[in-house]
């Protein structure tokens, strides 16, 4: 260990739920479309995918690690010294693209935010002598004999983002989320163009907003759509039966915005059973963003908004 006085080795144990998925064959593909499929769904046709078929076990890795570093460190330790073949997905490592969001603990979150010293647990056996599982915390004087290693930080465990169909080991599939947002169109409607000269070139053009018209939708302009409000939805299921919190707050950020005249339309266009009608109001979309988005209030002001038309 560098940076402490303590020399004493460390470990933490990364248990990560892997999956490997197998060829598909032209008998599967065959019978991939459901006879139980919504084919009314607005939110549904080519966004819904049959979840692979493949190999999957639990994988524990055991690695020299610090309290302050991150999941997304260990991963890549393990991936450079232990087994290249484990596959996790991640880009800027700082919270701010949302690509390497997984299941911590059974939790949705970022591996790039989330460290040792706040995820890791004791490690306790999966069942007991009689063969039922342990679904609590046991006592000190209940440990099994042996437990934690000395040493030993205790057990992350990692599984891919809830929700989605898995690719492989930690990576899931979120073209689903990202089709349903662009079905919302995510970007500026607005009736103003851009001004041009007598002679055809475009001149400046701006759009002037006060603070507190900025300030209605500013905080929800940093959704990076991780998918973590949609693992963490009881509801979603890769678009099927909900378009999902992420596509509800894109919405909400263009609803919010006084630039924008689509404000109608874009209503309609959630005021769906597949929409906001199919928001249970629990919350739980709200309480793992990395952003500090409250989506569950903003998903309820949707609500209000359309019933107040």
């Amino acid at each position: 260990m560098s940076g402490g006085t303590n020399n004493e080795t460390t470990t933490v144990t990364l248990r990560v739920h892997r999956f490997t998925p197998r060829a598909e064959r032209e008998r599967d593909r065959a019978r991939a479309g459901s006879p139980f499929a919504r084919k009314s769904s607005p939110f549904g046709g080519d966004s819904a995918r049959r979840r692979p078929r493949g190999k999957q076990w639990v994988q524990d890795y055991t690695i020299a690690a610090r309290p302050e570093d991150t999941v997304l460190d260990c991963l890549l330790t393990i991936k450079r010294t232990v087994d290249p073949t484990l596959a996790f997905r991640y880009s800027c490592g700082h919270g701010l693209c949302g690509s390497d969001a997984v299941a911590i603990n059974g939790t949705p979150t970022l591996l790039c935010t989330a460290t040792v010293a706040d995820w890791a647990k004791p490690d306790a056996p999966a069942t007991d002598e009689e063969g039922f599982r342990h679904t609590g915390e046991a006592d000190d004087a209940d440990a099994p004999a042996g437990g934690q290693p000395d040493g030993c930080l205790g057990v992350i465990e990692l599984a891919a983002l809830p929700g989605f169909p898995v690719q492989r080991d930690l990576i899931a599939d979120i073209d689903p989320m990202l089709e349903q947002i662009k079905k919302l169109k995510p970007y500026l409607q607005a009736d103003g163009v851009l001004a041009t000269t007598d002679d055809g070139k475009v001149d400046v053009f701006e759009y002037l907003q006060r603070p507190e018209q900025l300030a209605r939708y500013e905080l929800l302009s940093n959704c990076i759509a991780c998918g973590v409000c949609e693992g963490s939805c009881p509801v979603f299921a890769g678009g099927e039966a909900f378009i999902g919190p992420a596509a509800l707050i894109a919405a909400s950020r263009f609803i919010n915005d006084s630039r924008d005249t689509a404000a109608a339309e874009r209503l309609d266009a959630i005021d769906t059973a597949d929409g906001i009608a199919a928001c249970q109001s629990v919350r739980a979309c709200t309480r793992e963003c990395p952003r500090g988005i409250d989506v569950g209030e903003e998903i309820w002001q949707l609500i209000a908004q359309v019933k107040e038309r």
